[in-house]
């Protein structure tokens, strides 16, 4: 699930243009764009997480950073389209160290601040959850798009 998330959001929006991405459904939901730069800076967190986890074998992850930091909401189309594409790439090479693990790789225990423990495996299963949500979000927005 983790290696499709990229992917999917990009078909989701690839064509769309500048008015598509910034039209807004209601006062409570994300334009397009949000969701995507949400997507990209959260997934390409979660994904210098991990490595530092499992290559640099750091016990201390922050989780919640990963799958929440900030966003500058006034970037144009460009700049999102072309982080979506980052972590398009960042991903892959997660993917390929992510498929390299062991069994004791992947239960490894690390620690979060506001979490406490989980293991590699728990992290993982976090991101794609998130992520899975936010598709689901894509989709829908899309859905809701002016003719």
């Amino acid at each position: 699930m983790l290696s499709a998330c990229p992917e999917r959001v990009r078909d989701y929006v690839m064509g769309l243009d500048e008015s598509r991405l910034a039209y807004r459904h209601g006062p409570a939901f994300p334009t397009l764009r949000e969701l995507v730069l949400h997507v990209s800076e959260t997934g390409s967190a979660a994904d210098t997480a991990l490595r530092h986890a499992c290559i640099d074998g750091v016990s201390e992850v922050d989780a919640r950073a990963a799958l929440e930091p900030p966003i500058d909401a006034s970037e144009t189309v460009a700049p999102a389209l072309e982080k979506l594409a980052d972590l398009g790439r960042i991903r892959r090479r997660t993917m390929d160290l992510l498929r390299g693990l062991t069994a004791a790789d992947w239960n490894r225990v690390v620690v979060d601040p506001s979490i406490g423990e989980l293991t590699v495996l728990d992290f993982c299963r976090l991101v794609a959850q998130h992520e899975m949500g936010h598709l689901s979000q894509v989709r829908n927005l899309t859905s809701l798009l002016p003719d």
